[in-house]
């Protein structure tokens, strides 16, 4: 038996199976979060660098503070997609922290209102993706009392 054909603790070789349908739609949907964090964290960035905003040193740091933010969905998607156990954790948290904001977006009076709309329903749809029980076999992710 080769070094590669043996499965180690935390990785895909280690959990029998293909991955099911609903780790990957729940991948896909933190990448696309992962990947709106991007795009408005550059967006930000480069508003307070051409733009004329109240205090540029603050717009220029929110655009980076995004880009930043933008690691934990990212990473958490290429962690479901590789089924590691860890990264469910990070997922459901950007999926929590999305509902706020998705709330605000939706008192707002303009264009924002259909964002928000398209954020509720990305969280909520990630959220049961993440709490399957599909998903958390999948990942090994043993409940509690649960030894074997």
């Amino acid at each position: 038996m080769s070094s590669e054909d043996v499965p180690t603790a935390g990785t895909a070789d280690a959990i029998d199976g293909p991955r099911p349908r609903r780790l990957t739609y729940a991948a896909a949907l933190a990448g696309l979060e992962g990947l709106a964090l991007v795009g408005g964290g550059v967006w930000l960035a480069v508003l307070g660098i051409t733009g004329d905003p109240d205090d540029r040193g603050q717009a220029i740091t929110g655009g980076i503070t995004v880009l930043v933010l933008a690691l934990l969905p990212l990473l958490a998607a290429r962690g479901l997609l590789l089924r590691r156990s860890w990264s469910r954790g990070p997922a459901v948290i950007t999926q929590i922290m999305a509902l706020p904001v998705a709330y605000n977006l939706l008192q707002a009076d303009s264009l924002a209102i259909p964002v928000g709309i398209v954020l509720a329903v990305v969280a909520v749809a990630s959220l049961v993706l993440l709490v399957n029980s599909a998903t958390t076999q999948a990942l090994g992710i043993k409940g509690p009392g649960r030894s074997s």
